[in-house]
């Protein structure tokens, strides 16, 4: 029994090893590629790509809720929801995010007894909103002339 055991270890050893050094070989490889590939600022574009995304309005249900109250007045947290085809708790933590950079105001009332929640999109959110348009624009822009 012990013969097998220590068998088995030298297996899983030599297994252990082999999967090892291969990972570290794909990974330089990997990195070789990557030196190879030329950079895609090699050619100069006719416009200027601003640096940074706005990763605050990037986030595929954030985008949807400025979005969709840019080109709506306001809507409710119901409508919101169902627009966007995401749960209470998503649309709440995404919606709280956006109000504390002051990209959209809620307001909180009641519809006879039940509660009514409405967003809007202020005038720092549509300036944002139109910055990162304008950011993805000149992305689109210079990939397909690059």
């Amino acid at each position: 029994m012990d013969d097998n055991a220590a068998a088995l270890r030298r297996l899983l050893k030599r297994t252990y090893m082999a999967k090892s050094s291969t990972a570290r070989d794909d990974r330089f490889q990997r990195a070789r590629d990557r030196e190879a590939v030329p950079p895609a600022t090699a050619t100069p574009s006719k416009e200027t790509v601003p640096a940074d995304l706005d990763r605050l309005i990037h986030e595929r249900v954030r985008l949807g809720i400025v979005s969709a109250l840019a080109v709506n007045r306001s809507l409710t947290f119901n409508e919101l929801k169902a627009m966007l085809k995401t749960t209470d708790g998503n649309l709440s933590v995404h919606a709280r995010k956006l109000e504390e950079a002051d990209y959209v105001v809620c307001t909180k009332s009641f519809d006879g007894r039940l509660p009514k929640t409405e967003f809007r999109l202020t005038t720092s959110g549509r300036r944002a909103l139109e910055r990162y348009l304008n950011h993805m624009e000149a992305l689109i822009r210079a990939t397909r002339e690059g």
